[in-house]
């Protein structure tokens, strides 16, 4: 293991920001992660994944401790189920296509969102109306002060809508290393949510598969998100506020085209749409702006800051 000096998170965070670590170093075993944890007892740490889901608005005066723990198996079966376990450092959507290689169902909607595996229960990460928790089924986590391996299951989690206990209870506390998923082996397909079933018509399927549904996803975000290799960005940046009834109601009055989607507790509306009408879609400001072609995506066109997008 080698721990480098005043390195540049550029190449690890999707946004392009060109921010430093004061320590940098990759971790594959248990056995490198612990010994990364007891360098510099006192220097805090910061864990990476994919960067797809962080804003450095300054340098990182921590030990970057990169997670590339990988691995995949299958650890149990039912006669309708599969759980799936995955070390926390594998690329989120390489372990979607391993999934539908071996006709395991329930990620597919999930197709080409960045990150890693490890990232995904943090926020509950979702797409096309499949939820991380839709699927979950445990994950393992080691307690950074105690020093020991700790099992969450669902419940553990606290799911909600992009929340889990690890953005705030146990924020900093632990370091995710797997993640085991029920998937199934007869699928049950979400096509209703987006433009997915007008991809699929697009595409001429006529036998629905869960492959099929992966290349509609993919085929979708290619042609609404920026690609982060060419464009700096962490996808889609806003959530969607959900208001009771009675306001959509009397909002729906004033904006008749508002869009909306019927949830448990009221409506859910498309911050996108909304975004639209504030006229922010293709805003730009020097490198910051936000996209053209996507009004939830924030955007580095190459040498914005932090602090520019933040702002």
């Amino acid at each position: 293991m080698h721990i480098l000096e005043n390195i540049s998170l550029k190449p690890y965070n999707t946004f392009g920001i060109d921010a430093e670590a004061r320590y940098f170093a990759s971790f594959s075993s248990m056995d490198e992660l612990a010994e990364l944890l007891d360098f510099k007892q006192a220097m805090p740490h910061m864990i990476l994944g994919g960067g797809s889901n962080i804003l450095l608005t300054q340098n990182v005066n921590a030990l970057v401790a990169k997670n590339e723990l990988t691995g995949i198996n299958i650890t149990g079966e039912h006669a309708d189920l599969v759980y799936v376990k995955s070390a926390a450092g594998e690329n989120w959507h390489q372990f979607v296509l391993y999934c539908i290689a071996n006709n395991l169902a329930g990620v597919e909607n999930l197709s080409l969102i960045p990150g890693s595996v490890g990232a995904s229960p943090m926020q509950n990460i979702g797409a096309y109306g499949v939820d991380i928790n839709d699927v979950f089924h445990e994950l393992e986590a080691w307690h950074i002060a105690d020093k020991k391996m700790v099992t969450f299951s669902i419940a553990d989690c606290n799911f909600g809508y992009r929340e889990s206990v690890f953005k705030h209870t146990y924020r900093g506390q632990f370091v995710i290393t797997s993640v085991t998923f029920r998937l199934n082996k007869q699928p049950v397909f979400h096509t209703a949510y987006g433009a997915i079933a007008q991809e699929l018509e697009k595409m001429g399927v006529q036998n629905l598969s869960i492959k099929a549904i992966s290349d509609a996803v993919i085929r979708i975000r290619q042609s609404k998100l920026p690609n982060p290799a060419e464009i700096g960005n962490a996808g889609s940046f806003f959530k969607n506020p959900t208001i009771p009834m009675e306001q959509y109601e009397k909002l729906q009055e004033t904006f008749p085209a508002m869009v909306a989607y019927p949830t448990t507790n009221g409506m859910k509306l498309a911050a996108g749409w909304m975004i639209e009408q504030c006229d922010w879609k293709g805003y730009r400001k020097g490198d910051a702006g936000c996209y053209a072609r996507q009004a939830l995506v924030l955007v580095n066109y190459g040498n914005a800051k932090g602090e520019d997008i933040y702002n």
